[in-house]
């Protein structure tokens, strides 16, 4: 059965209300990402591009500094602490109110992120695989987690997509990972089933249409597809030009339980998050 999901996340004492499906703005500290509109590499345009999204109607910004498209080349900590880890000071800085996610599968940079940074989430795209430290670090801080699913790691996962059924593969991923962190009292879970991260993009589309069975975790569900290969290898054109089949797929997902969407483009996102709930729910927005 199908269990309830928590209204709320707890982010340093605030409370972020889930019950309106909330936008997360993608925000790299990488010269290689795979979409070149979301990088950014001065404090002018970082800071600028985290004004604008908030402004944009972001409720998050995820900070990441390790390019996770497929076949990325692997970075030392140090360098990718240097690149995050200053941005998340500025923008905490400047915009003390930005709820802030980190994106590190690194244990020391989620904490010095958290602890030393100003930053409220840790989003890990290994699940806690990639750094065995993570979990731990994670269940002191208690902060809420971002449980991704992914198989190997990014200059791997493409060669292990191999699945009996995908949905049933990962909830039972998902359900070992999250039996030890709620044993040890964890409570803010967000679930995220990797798209793109060791999928074809066949099982992308069946993770799409089959969104709403991982409702049965009962945890707030992050969706993230934004201008990813599913949308511009189907479409036949370039990532840059992947909104517009972004936002149909952003819809979708919606419409089929996700709670926060990643995305690139925040502002399109939020338009679609207000025009797709007036269809669910009326009463939520005017």
């Amino acid at each position: 059965m199908d269990q309830e999901k928590p209204r709320y996340i707890n982010t340093a004492g605030r409370l972020l209300d889930l019950g309106i499906p909330r936008v997360m703005g993608i925000i790299n500290i990488t010269p290689d990402s795979f979409y070149k509109g979301s990088q950014f590499k001065t404090d002018e345009e970082i800071l600028k591009a985290a004004a604008s999204m908030l402004r944009d109607g972001a409720d998050i910004l995820d900070i990441g500094g390790y390019s996770s498209r497929p076949g990325a080349k692997d970075i030392t900590s140090e360098e990718e602490s240097n690149r995050v880890l200053k941005a998340i000071k500025l923008i905490s800085g400047e915009f003390p109110e930005a709820i802030i996610s980190i994106d590190t599968f690194r244990a020391d940079i989620a904490k010095e992120a958290v602890l030393g940074c100003g930053a409220h989430i840790i989003n890990d795209i290994s699940g806690g695989d990639a750094d065995s430290k993570m979990f731990s670090t994670v269940e002191n801080l208690k902060v809420p987690y971002i449980l991704m699913h992914m198989r190997g790691d990014p200059r791997t996962m493409q060669n292990n997509t191999d699945y009996g059924d995908i949905v049933a593969d990962i909830l039972k991923w998902f359900g070992e990972k999250i039996f030890r962190l709620r044993s040890a009292g964890l409570k803010d879970i967000i679930i995220d089933p990797g798209f793109g991260f060791g999928k074809t993009i066949s099982q992308n589309f069946e993770l799409l249409r089959r969104l709403f069975d991982f409702s049965i975790t009962g945890l707030p569900l992050l969706v993230g597809i934004s201008r990813k290969s599913m949308v511009w290898k189907t479409l036949g054109i370039t990532a840059g030009d992947a909104l517009n089949g972004t936002t149909a797929l952003n819809a979708l997902a919606l419409f089929n339980g996700a709670d926060i969407l990643r995305v690139h483009d925040v502002k399109e996102a939020v338009q679609t998050v207000r025009l797709i709930n007036k269809v669910k729910n009326p009463r939520l927005l005017n």
